[in-house]
């Protein structure tokens, strides 16, 4: 298939605001707050809608090709607490992109615009099939670097390439 499945050839946004998430009850732990897992399973389903509504992948890719995003590697930073019932949002950049890979950042925003939590990952397109990594359609490669090409003058963010370990002084 060489046709886009979804989504749009751009321009995007800079950042994608992806919109609409609500604290679950079931995501509230024994501290009061999100628990920690649910941050993760937040930022997917916000990479979902970017992926779908933007990009046309995904799970239409899946559908439609027996291919689709694998996440290869994740960083997360907590920096708010996330408190029962609160709304949600988030903003989406993509930092880089080649035929098989996209390298995102994603921040989780509080409805009064502070940012809660962010998100750095990898991710990489693979064939339900061999279970290995395939290029992308060459229509989702223009998409992705169109997307890295509108994003590219976004001012950066601490928590992009961030090391994780103890400082010590």
């Amino acid at each position: 298939m060489t046709d886009p499945l979804s989504g749009h050839d751009g321009p995007y946004d800079a950042p994608v605001e992806i919109r609409g998430f609500r604290v679950l009850p079931e995501w509230v732990d024994y501290n009061g707050h999100m628990n920690v897992g649910y941050y993760g399973v937040a930022f997917d389903m916000a990479l979902e809608k970017l992926m779908v509504d933007h990009l046309g992948l995904g799970e239409v890719q899946v559908e439609a090709l027996g291919q689709g995003p694998y996440v290869l590697q994740s960083h997360m930073n907590f920096l708010r607490e996330v408190q029962p019932d609160a709304t949600f949002w988030f903003r989406f950049r993509m930092l880089d992109a080649d035929q098989k890979r996209g390298h995102y950042f994603a921040e989780m925003m509080s409805e009064d615009g502070t940012v809660c939590a962010t998100q750095e990952a990898l991710f990489m397109n693979v064939s339900h099939t061999t279970g290995r990594s395939v290029p992308y359609p060459d229509w989702a490669i223009a998409r992705l670097a169109r997307m890295v090409r509108d994003h590219a003058a976004l001012e950066s963010a601490p928590q992009i390439g961030q090391s994780i370990g103890i400082r010590r002084s």
